[in-house]
């Protein structure tokens, strides 16, 4: 009940928008309103649904389709906290073909029967009502899995697990798996840190910190990788420690709170992290005393990778050896022949 409360939310909320066209078809450089740009992994598909699951089948694939419409906060909330989780990305980029679909959009699409039809017609073929709807599919085209509606990250992350693994195979229904799964929701509050800068963020270099490198930690409230390194990786002491070398600043990366960027200009969070190029969160980008970005990591990283991070732009490091990972390499040979014990995962 409560699922279906969520999906019924998600198609009032986004009722204001259902007169909204698909992006495809403007005139180049023209964008409507509300639109989202999906993640650059996502099957850039012929509409063959056919084709599309006997390309997935042949890599050892399964097959989603993602059901939108511009202007729907709930799908816009599914890219920015769901697809942006690096976990559920990796995980989404390893063991599926995702195609995006628009509720009202009238590109060609050819159906699992071989029926011409469109976006919309195929989409009410479907049943599809709500955006998002996720539809989960065998190597045969059956639905494994659906979801209508917008779903947490810790709860799509298990969807995701479910189908992947082919427990449905297994005769194991999915709430049985999400029980024994157990997955815990993240804190839903964008982490913070004393002796971090506050906002409004002010990072122009010719003020304070104008001899000190600048580390961006660019985050979302609803991400559990992002508390797990603010709940235990920065709390660990050598970590701590190194953090000190570095003005550094947590910033929603999908927020619209201001922000004046290193080289002195004023924008919303939001467009700066556009212009980074920022994807998943958390990820950490590190500017010198200029102003210039020198490094950054966008994967899921343990405490070594956040360590070594640190350490390699705080001493300057990266300035002689431009590869991190052979960097990685002389620093953990370093520490095992000094007696350290060196867990990556750890």
């Amino acid at each position: 009940m409560r699922s279906l409360s969520i999906a019924a939310l998600a198609l009032l909320v986004s009722s204001g928008s259902l007169a909204l066209a698909s992006n495809h078809g403007l005139a180049p450089g023209l964008v409507n309103p509300g639109y989202d740009e999906k993640p650059a992994w996502f099957k850039a598909s012929f509409l063959d649904i056919r084709e599309d699951l006997a390309e997935a089948s042949a890599a050892g694939r399964r097959v989603v389709l993602y059901f939108y419409q511009d202007g729907c906060p709930y799908c816009a909330k599914l890219l920015r906290e769901g697809f942006a989780d690096q976990e559920i990305a990796a995980l989404a980029r390893g063991s599926f073909d995702v195609i995006a679909l628009n509720i009202w959009g009238d590109r060609e699409v050819t159906g699992f029967d071989g029926v011409q039809t469109t976006e919309k017609g195929f989409a009410a073929a479907l049943k599809v009502q709500f955006t998002p709807s996720l539809l989960m599919l065998d190597e045969d085209g059956q639905t494994v899995l659906r979801i209508d509606g917008y779903f947490p990250p810790h709860r799509l992350r298990t969807a995701l697990d479910y189908v992947a693994q082919r427990r449905d195979r297994q005769g194991q229904r999915f709430p049985d798996f999400y029980l024994a799964a157990d997955p815990r929701a993240a804190s839903g509050t964008l982490p913070t840190e004393g002796g971090f800068l506050t906002p409004p963020l002010r990072l122009a270099r010719q003020g304070y910190g104008a001899d000190r490198p600048l580390l961006m930690m660019f985050e979302q409230p609803n991400c559990a990788a992002c508390d797990e390194l603010h709940q235990d990786i920065l709390r660990r002491p050598p970590v701590a420690w190194s953090l000190t070398a570095f003005d550094a600043a947590v910033a929603n990366a999908w927020s619209n709170e201001p922000v004046q960027t290193p080289d002195g200009r004023e924008l919303p969070l939001r467009a700066w992290s556009a212009e980074l190029g920022i994807e998943y969160t958390p990820s950490l980008v590190f500017f010198d005393a200029r102003g210039q970005e020198v490094f950054r990591t966008a994967g899921y990283l343990k405490a070594f990778h956040i360590h070594g991070a640190l350490d390699y732009v705080a001493t300057g490091a990266y300035r002689s050896q431009p590869n991190f990972q052979r960097y990685l390499e002389a620093r953990r040979g370093a520490m095992e022949a000094r007696g350290f014990k060196v867990d990556l995962m750890e």
